[in-house]
């Protein structure tokens, strides 16, 4: 085995605890999750969202809530480490949210959205919340009309959307990067 390169163990990773996760600081960006149906991609981004060190998680309508059995499955803990709230619709999340300061984006093709590699963020200390949509249907247009703008992923093939989990990580990195970035 090459010294050179080897994998690191768990005590060389040297991870927080939960308790000292909880205590640390975060980003100021929250994930809204607008009726996602799969409990397993619900479990995914809590558990991208404490990899980022993220505020939290919002949960809206029919999105499952923890303890959820499939939750736990892909969250690995994550569900004790990241804050959550539910609110019975998406609207009411942005509107709370946007009385509480926060720069809401919806994560969607639009005819006016802007590429993620070029979100600019002009405030940092200013918290922001990603909407991330349906699997099938994606953002509601209503959301999108109440939040202050749209992201999208860049996409190259023929495909023209992303599992949301696998949105929601590449989302949380970027905005990470930014946030961090000095």
């Amino acid at each position: 085995m090459s010294e050179e390169n080897r994998k690191l163990s768990m005590e060389e990773l040297n991870r927080l605890s939960p308790e000292a996760f909880k205590e640390s600081s975060k980003l100021p960006v929250l994930m809204v999750l607008d009726n996602i149906r799969s409990a397993n991609n619900v479990g995914s981004v809590f558990r991208s969202a404490d990899s980022f060190s993220l505020s939290g998680v919002i949960l809206c309508g029919i999105t499952a809530q923890p303890p959820h059995r499939d939750i736990q499955k892909t969250a690995l803990g994550a569900t004790d480490t990241i804050e959550w709230k539910y609110f019975d619709s998406t609207e009411q999340a942005v509107e709370d949210l946007k009385s509480n300061g926060y720069r809401v984006y919806s994560v969607e093709q639009t005819s006016d959205s802007q590429k993620l590699s070029n979100l600019v963020l002009e405030d940092k200390e200013q918290p922001i919340a990603l909407v991330l949509g349906n699997e099938v249907r994606g953002v509601q247009q209503s959301v999108i009309d109440l939040c202050h703008g749209s992201i999208e992923i860049e996409q190259f093939g023929t495909k023209h959307s992303l599992n949301v989990s696998v949105c929601a990580g590449i989302v949380m990195y970027e905005v990470s990067k930014k946030f961090r970035k000095k």
